[in-house]
């Protein structure tokens, strides 16, 4: 799967850059998943090449500064999310996604980052032990969230999950 990951992000690298000096604009984030997909279904449908066999979650932003999340799968289709999760549990945490994702939460940072981490905490066990978080913000880079924040944020997660839950056992007791 490394080797997956690693040859898709080169190969996404070079078209770019290759796109950028044809066309002299920045590729478009559906343009590069498009892309992607096609290369991806290509080696699924060629014999003697090995197929990938993953699928991936491409996050950017276009020139304009417009926000895309992409997922490819190896038989070369593509689909454009506002949230996703892919992998073990990813339907359980995709449910959660549809269920409680608003536009509202999405233009705030903290309040994306929360429903992010009570959608992981649906399917992981441990709490933040076993929770890894990415930020990406529009002009900046990548941000991968130490373990001190993660475990802070699942702290306060839970807390408000409680408190939810003790409103809800009251009113339900006042019926």
């Amino acid at each position: 799967a490394v080797v997956s990951t690693q040859s898709t992000g080169n190969m996404a690298r070079v078209e770019c850059q290759s796109y950028r000096l044809t066309m002299e604009d920045p590729v478009s984030m559906a343009y590069i998943a498009r892309h992607i997909a096609s290369v991806k279904q290509h080696f699924t449908q060629r014999p003697g090449l090995r197929p990938f066999g993953l699928s991936a979650l491409i996050v950017g932003f276009d020139y304009d500064g417009s926000a895309h999340l992409y997922q490819t799968d190896p038989s070369g289709t593509f689909h454009e999310w506002k949230a996703n999760a892919i992998g073990r549990n990813g339907k359980t945490v995709r449910e959660f996604l549809e269920k409680h994702y608003t536009d509202e939460i999405a233009a705030s940072d903290e309040a994306c980052i929360k429903l992010t981490v009570r959608a992981l905490l649906e399917v992981v066990q441990s709490g933040g032990k076993n929770i890894e978080l990415a930020v990406m913000r529009r002009g900046k880079a990548l941000e991968i969230l130490d373990t001190k924040t993660v475990e802070k944020l699942v702290e306060e997660t839970e807390a408000e999950r409680d408190a939810e839950a003790e409103a809800k056992k009251k009113a339900a007791g006042k019926s």
